[in-house]
């Protein structure tokens, strides 16, 4: 197997010499000169690549793709990939369960080697065929997206291309995740964003091999998400946000539309409601709950920290009850994250109670409990999760058993500024360039934790200064793929060169997509 670096060696030249006839003196025929085609710029690099040197796979208008029967999920995929080709090609790429003819790409959940577990595939190009297999739908879903980036960048247009060929070279990826958490956090608190925004960020995520979207659905600004048994929640807490506006929210209905669209593509939403700080918005339905450090009502600025609920009060549990009971009951996954982080008006002892009684709760309706660092002062379940997010202090959970997922605001905390000019985005933790969001190792950020330690990797972006989806993707390209890719390559496979080279090449499928990015003077465009 071959490591990264051969992913970017330039394919030999295959040079046809003219048959020599007649004397020996006649002049020899001069080839005329042939064009150097790279290897594909992968995003995330897969952990093995084999460039064959045989003969390209030509996608033609006879093409199909081809699935065992009876497997209503792999048709799904195959579909979908059909559906992406389909746009730009013309090409009418059938789905079916035979060859129609040469030229077949075929998806297939046998044969894959039991090393690339339930997300990794192999996948196999040659003249003939393309040939991608896997043990679970999640690996082929992650596989048609190297078979998407494998085609030349057009394939993301939404009209016809004037192409006349459309070639992947021949290769051998066998491809896994290092992590088995890849996620992107989306505030849609602070300002609010549509279903179909979301699902945009959701489509990010999926080019990318993230498998987690946790949507931070509450804070002082904004509650936005419908419950039944509260409906004041939305009535008098979701119609503001930063710096003023109308707000909005989801409905139940608006937030299974985000889910099944999440989990067709192979990503769990995790829903965060912020507690017992950061829960101005709620107080404003329900203020006797309230012991905040300023008086409840509509808020529209930044601060943190002064809100927050009265933990001695039994209403405040069953409210809590209320709400981690019923976001449960319509959120599929495992997780509900509790947020619990910069609380400055409960003491040590009341904020341990809290969270402590609170992880009860959680497990009740059959979630794990996550928070952020700060819950690790409390004594937690070897089930939930602390996200580390601004210290070591995280480390704490790892002598209950817990797990961590590394979320550090110097390097993947995606609503900071690439630079001091950048327009978007705040610097309290640092400015953080790409190259800062990708050249760091999870298993040696923090002392003391290694790898069977993480979880995985998570990109925050909070978004005091981000309005709509235009700004999310300004913050997030070229950064998100660079957490994509420390998520998922071992860490062997990965150079900053490597991949600042790959990147750079995926710009026009950003532009073919509608996707807003920044030009950062660190990779070579």
């Amino acid at each position: 197997m071959q490591g990264m670096e051969s992913l970017h060696q330039r394919l030999r030249l295959v040079v046809l010499v003219a048959t020599l006839g007649g004397a020996a003196c006649r002049p020899s025929a001069v080839p005329p000169p042939q064009p150097v085609v790279l290897a594909p710029r992968l995003v995330p690099e897969p952990a093995s690549t084999t460039i064959t040197g045989g003969a390209p796979f030509d996608l033609a208008r006879t093409s199909n793709i081809v699935v065992d029967p009876g497997n209503a999920e792999v048709a799904a995929i195959a579909e979908m990939l059909a559906a992406q080709i389909r746009r730009p090609t013309q090409f009418p790429i059938l789905v079916s369960t035979t060859a129609t003819s040469p030229g077949a790409i075929v998806l297939r959940l046998s044969g894959a080697p039991a090393s690339v577990g339930d997300e990794g595939y192999a996948l196999t190009v040659t003249a003939d065929s393309v040939r991608l297999v896997a043990n679970r739908p999640a690996g082929l879903f992650h596989g048609i997206q190297t078979i998407r980036q494998l085609l030349p960048q057009d394939i993301e247009s939404e009209m016809g291309s004037e192409r006349s060929t459309w070639q992947i070279p021949a290769q051998n990826i066998v491809d896994y995740p290092r992590f088995v958490w890849r996620g992107a956090m989306l505030d849609v608190a602070r300002h609010f964003f549509t279903v179909r925004e979301v699902q945009q960020y959701i489509d990010l995520l999926a080019l990318y091999k993230m498998n987690v979207l946790h949507l931070h659905l509450s804070d002082d600004q904004g509650w936005r998400i419908a419950l039944n048994s509260r409906p004041q929640l939305t009535a008098l807490g979701s119609v503001t946000q930063v710096g003023g506006g109308q707000g909005g929210f989801y409905t139940q209905q608006d937030y299974q539309n985000i889910i099944r669209y999440a989990a067709a593509r192979y990503i769990l939403v995790v829903p965060e409601i912020d507690m017992p700080s950061h829960i101005n918005a709620g107080l404003i339905a329900y203020p006797d709950l309230g012991c905040s450090a300023r008086p409840t009502g509509p808020y529209s600025g930044t601060d943190v920290g002064w809100s927050s609920l009265c933990v001695d009060k039994e209403a405040t549990y069953a409210f809590v009850d209320d709400v981690v009971r019923e976001i449960s009951g319509i959120t599929p996954g495992p997780y509900f994250h509790i947020g619990g982080d910069e609380v400055q008006t409960l003491t040590h002892d009341q904020y341990v109670r809290f969270v402590e009684r609170v992880q009860g709760i959680v497990n009740k309706y059959g979630k794990k409990m996550i928070g952020w660092e700060e819950i690790t002062k409390a004594r937690l379940n070897p089930t939930t999760i602390a996200q580390q997010w601004k210290s070591d202090s995280a480390t704490a959970a790892l002598a209950s058993g817990a797990k961590l997922i590394l979320s550090p605001a110097p390097k993947i905390y995606l609503d900071m500024k690439y630079t001091p000019t950048t327009e978007l985005g705040l610097h309290w933790a640092a400015y953080v360039e790409v190259r800062d969001s990708y050249d760091w190792d999870p298993a040696a950020y923090i002392r003391g934790v290694g790898e069977k330690d993480i979880l995985g990797v998570e990109a925050p972006i909070w978004s005091e200064t981000v309005r709509n989806i235009g700004a999310v993707m300004y913050l997030a390209l070229p950064r998100m793929p660079a957490v994509a890719e420390v998520g998922w390559t071992p860490q062997a496979n990965r150079t900053w060169d490597g991949f600042r080279s790959r990147v750079a090449s995926h710009a026009p499928r950003w532009n073919y997509l509608g996707m807003n990015y920044y030009h950062s003077p660190q990779v070579p465009w």
